[in-house]
């Protein structure tokens, strides 16, 4: 594909699906505790198999019904969880979910404050090694620590660029490079975290893919 045929692709990729899954769930990234821990139980949600749609609206329902922090999460009742997830309807996992969540509040709290910023120092700027600390919390498995990753990228630069094996994919259908260092090449570093969602929902959905196609087209 030639390069301006790229370029031509990426760009209509993040016009039309670069919306981040954060943004979907209402979270405003920053780098400051509440909203990475958001994105944390965001993360959480979204790597299970369950509708993108299902796991944001619950991910809202959650933070509506107070549990925006570890320390709200934690003191949460387990019916309170499960209630909230309810409400989104993410009820196919929704009891084991629910005490995953309290868990991982708990030891959030041990371990770092409840502020994961601590868990980034911990690190040492290795993002191998963050993704291994996340994993270490209830609930976060390799697809919950590249989820988590690929929208912090934002905000913590030296996971840039970050596009997991479903970025990739979705990359492929498309017929964009599939490296993170040549996708890159493509969008500024601001866009990064859009590019990879924009990319997720094409491996997910053919209808995306297709849409933006024509829309690189036209």
């Amino acid at each position: 594909m030639p390069t301006a045929t790229k370029q031509a692709t990426v760009d209509a990729l993040l016009t039309a699906h670069g919306e981040t899954y954060a943004q979907e769930a209402g979270v405003r990234l920053r780098d400051t505790p509440q909203p990475l821990y958001q994105l944390l139980v965001l993360a959480h949600l979204l790597s299970a198999r369950i509708r993108a749609s299902v796991a944001t609206d619950a991910a809202r329902a959650l933070f509506d019904d107070g549990m925006r922090t570890p320390k709200r999460m934690s003191d949460a009742t387990w019916q309170q969880r499960v209630d909230a997830l309810g409400k989104g309807h993410y009820r196919r996992y929704d009891e084991r979910t629910a005490t995953q969540l309290g868990e991982a509040a708990d030891q959030l709290l041990d371990r770092y404050g409840g502020d994961l910023r601590r868990l980034r120092k911990t690190a040492g700027g290795d993002i191998g090694e963050c993704g291994r600390l996340l994993r270490e919390l209830p609930g976060i498995g390799p697809a919950g620590s590249d989820i988590f990753l690929r929208e912090a990228q934002g905000v913590w630069p030296e996971a840039a660029p970050y596009f997991d094996a479903k970025a990739l994919q979705g990359a492929a259908r498309l017929g964009l490079p599939t490296s993170p260092d040549a996708l890159a090449r493509l969008a500024g570093a601001e866009d990064f975290p859009a590019l990879a969602a924009g990319l997720v929902r094409s491996a997910l959905d053919r209808r995306v893919a297709q849409d933006v196609t024509a829309r690189a087209d036209s």
